[in-house]
């Protein structure tokens, strides 16, 4: 062969080993560099399939050269990354670290040489930055120290640094929450100076952050310089600083046996790591008992033991097993607290927390606080002993002094606030009204003329106008000038006007712990004097009653009306001034079982519960096919139980009979037809009761029937916002100049004067005498009239229209412009009158009622020639009238007849004939006297 195929054939031989020498391999380290200089993603190795795996996308890097993975990379992520610099990192540039705490995955890791802390989640993928936040504590050379956000931008990582990260949640760090890492109280204590010169040796002992650069010099080039020069450089230092590496691994030990202390306790999370055995290398936490459940072994209790204590008994339980139990590594993951939550919050349970939770951290946990919880008294329970703490005044004032600390197995209570009774539900004035007040002897009992009767939490520092604003502040019938109040059996009377009046607080008197206030009527007020009783709950007539010495229990419960329906006759309470309880079952006493009754003393208070559910049959057990519902303005609306036998009037008695509001001319019965639909029918049962009737007209009821009163407006106002509950059959209109026009409920019992007393009667400018009803009741609609005036005096009735639903009333203004008024209906006055118009003319009125109309003639008026033109009549005539004859003679038969249509002119004096003439002979007597003047002065002069 000769020698230059002899090469060729050893560069064909030789090719492909060129070609991969250049290309990609598999386990290299690349990191993509965004614009700002951080990793676009954590840090990744080439796969055995040259894959390189990005996110969301997977770049194939099969015979791609390593200076073209920059553009291949570029090609697959597209324009929606920003992509400035791509680098490779050999074995030589990776730092190797250890990073714990809490993530999901704790060990080694790998960083580019020099690069900054603060990137520890950007090269390596270790918690959701979008959720949470890390605190970063360092352990350096044996040195610990917690590293803030300004530091870790100046840090840079270096070979055996251990960091332990404590997360947050970034949406509750409004204020941030400074986290401990979990051996923190056992390791060596630090002062300040020692924490700022750490800080300072760890700064000088890194380089200079690192920082990707453009293509035009690479990464790798400036660390190959970085690195020659540093080893050309001297070192005359090497003693000093190996004495240096001795002192920081003697005091990296003596914080591994710091560790090695810690005393295990509920909670926490162990990490048990043995090679080779897939049942650990995992996480184990420490229950409630104390205990761990290990494979092949079962429980096994490690709680209150120190960590090294624990992984020796971990080791001799094994021992019988395993094998190779010389690399068995127990460490403390986590540190953990197991606390339970009860009472008013949302999930009552266990919950598990971190170490740095508190009292707040554990209630949220268990899903907040219900509507109702009673804050400040929280009791935390812990080794049988009850710690009871104002969480409220915590939530106040943000002192974590007021709450106590936590550890594992605690018991946090949360109880529920007095406003609410032994049934479950929001507080409420129908809670109150079934609260028991007597199971809390502290509670504040607020009762008579108040919104919401009750018994309320007492909070020190409390007035009585505190506890009158608790209930809801007193009704417009209290006695406000003689408040009683009783507080450790002596009895108060408080003047709250005189107060109001001139503000003295040395008035006002201060609560104390089980006191209680009484509110009287202003027509009852209580007497001054020192025998009064006060009677609350279930009872007809609740208040307080002065006493005599022979008044008994019987003779106070009469004046009260005895108790009610409701009444819980087997749970009577007397509350003495005293502050104790004395119970009393009158059920008993009124069946003769020998029960005694009490003695009732001056400022004793006399409380009735109501009956509970177990107690009064719930309308729930009866089925709709036996119940009757009354709905609407009745006095107790409900559901009633329904038999043979019960008819109309005795379900309305039942429910309290109707209200004052209640329509009674328009009662609704709806029932349920055969084939399941709604069947309404009217009944008047207003006509029934004023004009009686046969009791078979009654509806019929049975079960499942719903009988509804509708309510009637109170007042015009109401009127208006409630007009669209009444239907056209139930309702007249009137409108025009009234005082309030719109649209009101009628009957058959009311008559157009009952509609206009409705709207408050007709305004100053009302035309009474031309009012209108549109009435709509007959096969077509018609108008009628009617003259008010007419009928106040003569008082004739039967000049009143009748009106019936759906009619429209129209009373017009007299102040309307005159092109709404008919001609035919009005009389026109022109000439020297005061007000020239026209004006509304009837078939009473003459020609004086017209002329006074419009104000009189003027005193330039020509009255003795009136001229009236009469156009109403078949032909249009005119002739004339002398008033000042008819001044003169009163003949009224002598007045011109008027209709509706005619004119009415009064000339001026200026424009007669008369008037010409005078003007005239005024000229001639001028110029006779100018003439004569003239002669007289030509005469004179001649003389």
């Amino acid at each position: 062969m000769s020698r230059k195929w002899l090469i060729v054939f050893l560069f064909i031989l030789l090719m492909p080993g060129l070609v991969s020498a250049n290309s990609v391999e598999s386990g290299s380290m690349w990191v993509v560099y965004d614009q700002s200089g951080q990793p676009a993603f954590p840090m990744s190795s080439v796969d055995d399939d040259k894959q390189l795996n990005l996110g969301e996308h997977k770049v194939d890097l099969s015979g791609i050269k390593s200076e073209l993975v920059s553009d291949r990379i570029r090609e697959v992520l597209g324009d929606s990354y920003k992509i400035e610099n791509v680098v490779n990192y050999s074995e030589d540039k990776l730092t190797k670290i250890t990073v714990l705490g809490e993530i999901d995955k704790p060990g080694n890791y790998l960083q580019p040489q020099f690069s900054s802390v603060s990137l520890l989640n950007y090269f390596n993928s270790l918690y959701d930055s979008g959720i949470f936040k890390a605190s970063v504590t360092l352990i350096r050379d044996g040195n610990k120290q917690t590293v803030n956000d300004e530091l870790l931008k100046k840090l840079t990582v270096k070979d055996g640094d251990i960091y332990l990260l404590s997360l947050s949640k970034k949406m509750n760090s409004v204020e941030e929450i400074k986290q401990e890492i979990i051996f923190e109280e056992k390791l060596p204590e630090q002062t300040d100076k020692e924490k700022d010169n750490f800080a300072e040796q760890v700064v000088t002992q890194t380089q200079e952050p690192y920082q990707a650069k453009d293509n035009k010099e690479s990464t790798d080039q400036q660390l190959a310089v970085k690195k020659s020069n540093k080893e050309d450089a001297p070192d005359p230092e090497v003693a000093p600083k190996k004495a240096k590496e001795t002192k920081q691994e003697e005091s990296y030990s003596s914080v591994v046996s710091a560790l090695k202390n810690y005393m295990i306790q509920p909670g926490d999370i162990l990490t048990i790591n043995l090679p080779g055995e897939d049942g650990f290398n995992s996480d184990f936490l420490i229950n409630r008992n104390g205990t761990i459940s290990l494979p092949e072994v079962g429980q096994l209790k490690v709680s209150g033991m120190r960590l090294n204590e624990a992984e020796k008994l971990i080791y001799k339980s094994l021992s019988d097993v395993f094998l190779g139990l010389d690399k068995l590594a127990v460490l403390i993951k986590e540190r953990r607290l197991l606390v339970t939550v009860l009472g008013f919050v949302e999930t009552p349970g266990e919950v598990e927390m971190s170490s740095t939770g508190n009292v707040q951290t554990a209630i949220n946990a268990a899903g907040g606080l219900q509507d109702g919880a009673q804050l400040n008294k929280l009791q935390l329970q812990r080794d049988g002993k009850i710690i009871e703490f104002n969480y409220k005044e915590y939530l106040d004032t943000g002192d974590p002094g007021l709450i106590p600390e936590l550890t594992s197995l605690d018991t946090i209570f949360v109880p529920s606030s007095p406003d609410l009774s032994n049934v479950h539900g929001e507080a409420g004035a129908e809670m109150s009204a079934g609260l028991n007040p007597a199971e809390d002897r502290s509670a504040i009992r607020v009762f008579g003329e108040v919104i919401r009767p009750g018994s309320f939490s007492f909070v020190d520092g409390m007035s009585l106008v505190d506890a009158l604003l608790r209930a809801g502040g007193v009704t417009r019938y209290a006695n406000v000038e003689q408040i009683r109040m009783i507080a450790e059996g002596e009895p108060v009377l408080f003047d709250l006007k005189k107060y109001l009046d001139v503000g003295d607080k040395g008035q006002l008197p201060m609560l104390k712990e089980g006191a209680t206030i009484f509110v009287p009527k202003q027509v009852e007020a209580v007497k001054s004097g020192g025998r009064v009783v006060y009677v609350m709950g279930q009872v007809q007539k609740p208040g307080a009653f002065e006493t005599g010495a022979e008044v008994g229990f019987l003779d106070v419960l009469a004046n009260a009306g005895g108790p009610n329906r409701y009444a819980d006759n087997s749970m009577v309470r007397i509350l003495r001034a005293d502050g104790s309880v004395v119970r009393f079952n009158l059920q008993s006493y009124a069946e003769g079982s020998g029960v005694f009754l009490p003695d009732i003393l001056p400022g004793d208070a006399i409380f009735i519960p109501q009956k509970s559910t177990q107690v009064d049959d719930s309308w729930l057990r009866v089925p709709t096919s036996s119940s009757v519902q009354m709905m609407g303005a009745v006095k107790k609306p409900g559901r009633y139980q329904w038999m043979e036998g019960i008819n109309f009037m005795d379900m309305l008695s039942h429910a309290g009979g109707p209200t004052e509001k209640a329509d009674i001319a328009h009662v609704r019965i709806v029932s349920t037809g055969q084939h399941g639909e709604a069947i309404s029918r009217e009944f008047n049962l207003q006509h029934f009761l004023e004009r009686g009737g046969n009791w078979n007209t009654l509806p019929s009821l049975k079960g499942g029937v719903t009988v509804v009163f509708p309510e009637l407006p109170e007042d015009p106002s109401d009127n208006k916002s409630q007009w669209i509950r009444l239907s056209s059959e139930q309702a007249i209109y009137i409108m025009g100049s009234v005082v309030t026009p719109g649209r009101y409920a009628f009957s058959d019992q009311m008559d157009i004067l009952d509609i206009l007393s409705a709207a408050q009667g007709p305004k100053d400018e009302a035309d009474l005498t031309n009012i209108r009803i549109i009435h709509r009741n007959g096969p077509a609609p018609r108008v009628s009239r009617l003259n008010l005036v007419e009928y106040f005096e003569t008082g004739d009735e039967t000049l009143l229209p009748d009106v019936s639903t759906g009619d429209s009333i129209f009373i017009p203004s007299r102040n309307r412009s005159w092109v709404q008024k008919k001609k035919d209906e009005t009389i026109r006055v022109l000439g020297s009158v005061k007000t020239s118009g026209r004006y509304e003319f009837t078939s009473d009125m003459t020609i004086l009622d017209v002329l006074a109309e419009s104000g009189g003639p003027t005193n330039t008026a020509y009255i003795e020639k009136i001229i009236i033109v009469n156009s109403s009549c078949c032909d249009n005539q005119a002739y004339t009238f002398d008033l000042m004859d008819f001044m003169k003679d009163p003949d009224v038969s002598r007045l011109p007849v008027i209709r509706p249509g005619d004119t009415v002119y009064v000339p001026d004096v200026s424009n007669t004939q008369w008037a010409y003439f005078m003007d005239a002979l005024k000229d001639t007597l001028s110029i006779v006297s100018f003439v004569s003047l003239t002669k007289a002065l030509i005469g004179g002069s001649a003389f």
